[in-house]
């Protein structure tokens, strides 16, 4: 017999000697899963000392991981270990992240070619003389245009910047992920509102089995009143009556619609169940338009249309769920 005591440890037959170290997901206790939205947004800022660094990131839906980054040449080295961040906490979307440096002291890494510039000054001179062509007029403006008149220092990562950014570039994925859930939260309400929905359609659909039925039957017996000079074998007429009233049989079709609605929300709270969840949603549809295609009657046909409604806005919803 297991057990659990107030402070949360685990014995089995009451006996605090005997105590089980079991892993969090096999504790009695489960944390309850939920649905995570593929959308998401996460931002964070660090400062060093002569520069300021913004880093965002942000997801949409996708059906695999697809990663797009912008990232400063001086941090382009380990580019690979942010990938691999998202890669672990992320699982699935369209992910695309950007960090920005933003100047705050004077220095700069770009700084006049000066030699650069005064070769092409000399040679915009000589030029000149030999063709008798003016000067211009706007000297910088025209030598700061030249191919290397400016040249950029190369810089060298410093370690602790990095644990700096590393950091931040943590934080961001997490607000990331709390954005998910946020939004994940909101989606599996709609299902639940939704599912129910269709199933309250499904109980309003039996008041008009039986009535439909004794419509066909009744109707098939007046026509061939009608028919007076036409002798018939009345036992072979319900056999085939019989034939014909079980191809408008919708038993089946509930049992099993009933059945995919209950196991929708049952994935629901299973890890990243977006495209199970999308797979449910067609077997669902098609036993939808099956019940459609065998009523027969115009009332059912209007609740039929109201769970297609329902369902369509549960599809478009799901290809968002991670």
């Amino acid at each position: 017999m297991i057990s659990e005591n107030s402070g949360k440890e685990i014995y089995l037959n009451n006996s605090p000697n005997q105590k089980l170290k079991l892993p969090l997901q096999a504790t009695i206790l489960k944390q309850k899963k939920m649905v995570l939205s593929m959308t998401g947004f996460g931002k964070t800022t660090c400062e060093l000392e002569s520069k300021k660094i913004t880093i965002e990131i942000k997801s949409l839906n996708s059906k695999q991981l697809d990663i797009f980054s912008r990232v400063p040449g001086v941090y382009k080295e380990k580019e690979i270990e942010l990938r691999n961040i998202i890669s672990q906490k992320l699982e699935r979307g369209k992910i695309e992240f950007g960090i920005y440096v933003e100047s705050l002291g004077k220095e700069t890494t770009s700084q006049l070619n000066v030699p650069i510039i005064e070769g092409y000054y000399r040679q915009i001179v000589e030029v000149s003389q030999q063709l008798q062509m003016p000067l211009p007029s706007d000297w910088f403006a025209t030598l700061l245009r030249l191919p290397d008149a400016m040249k950029n220092e190369m810089q060298e990562l410093d370690e602790e910047e990095w644990k700096m950014i590393y950091s931040a570039f943590t934080n961001a994925v997490d607000q990331l992920i709390t954005f998910r859930k946020q939004e994940g939260a909101s989606l599996q309400k709609v299902f639940k509102a939704k599912i129910s929905n269709i199933r309250t359609f499904l109980t309003e659909i039996e008041p008009y089995e039986k009535d439909r039925i004794d419509k066909v039957r009744n109707k098939i017996q007046e026509n061939l009143a009608n028919l007076k000079e036409i002798d018939y074998d009345k036992n072979r007429f319900e056999q085939e009556l019989i034939y014909y009233i079980e191809k408008l049989d919708i038993n089946e079709e509930k049992h099993r619609l009933a059945h995919h609605l209950s196991y929708f929300e049952e994935t629901m709270a299973e890890n990243s169940p977006g495209k199970k969840l999308g797979f449910i949603a067609q077997e669902i549809g098609r036993e939808i338009n099956t019940l459609g295609s065998k009523s027969n009657n115009s009332e059912m046909q209007k609740i039929v249309v109201k769970m297609k409604d329902e369902l369509e806005q549960i599809k478009e919803q799901v290809l968002n769920v991670l």
